[in-house]
């Protein structure tokens, strides 16, 4: 199987950067193999790192979309009838299920550090008609550092890309709490100066009643 996914991923090297962007859109190809090829392809001197890590980041968004609508607009009986045809494991859904139900709408964010759970946690997300643009937004920015990650092991690792699959696992997750830290630190760093602005309006506002 892996070789077939090969040979398409080579394939669709002939549109340069679309072709990587298009790999990832199709869900049963993983993106553990088409970036770690492309960080090859960047090693080889064939394609741009940062426009690499755009292409993978833009396709690592829209083919979980596809996930989602299926969720949102198959419903959870038809995923599970005909789920098999795609590649979807009703014991893997189950597992993205009981994720989503534990941590929320986070896990648009957070699940896609965790193997196992990171493309099926598109469906319960669906499922529950998450907001279609919080959703994108959660897995754009989730999608950049991983992105990065992957290409840029394949790049130093050259014509080793193959071991990257397992080496990237190793940083995922901290990668993934490094990020979700700093988005929590803005999202305080934002709410607390509206509060001072609210504050000084206020202030200026009672002192020209006086």
């Amino acid at each position: 199987m892996e070789h077939i996914i090969i040979t398409i991923v080579e394939f669709l090297k002939q549109l340069s950067y679309l072709g990587i962007l298009l790999a990832l859109t199709i869900e049963f190809i993983p993106a553990e193999i088409v970036l770690p090829l492309a960080g090859f392809w960047v090693y080889q001197g064939d394609m741009n790192l940062w426009l690499v890590v755009l292409a993978g980041t833009v396709g690592g968004t829209l083919g979980p979309l596809t996930l989602y609508a299926l969720g949102r607009y198959g419903g959870r009986p038809m995923i599970v009838k005909y789920g098999k045809y795609i590649f979807i494991k009703e014991e893997q859904l189950a597992k993205a299920d009981a994720f989503f139900e534990k941590y929320g709408a986070s896990v648009a964010f957070t699940a896609r550090f965790l193997p196992g759970v990171r493309t099926l946690i598109s469906i319960p997300c669906g499922l529950a008609k998450m907001n279609v643009i919080s959703f994108s937004i959660y897995t754009f920015l989730a999608m950049l550092p991983i992105t990065f990650l992957y290409v840029y092991l394949g790049l130093l690792l050259g014509p080793r890309w193959k071991e990257v699959g397992d080496l990237a696992n190793q940083y995922l997750l901290p990668a993934g709490l490094v990020v979700l830290l700093g988005l929590v630190i803005w999202y305080f760093w934002k709410k607390n100066s509206r509060v001072k602005e609210q504050s000084i309006s206020f202030k200026g506002f009672t002192s020209r009643k006086k």
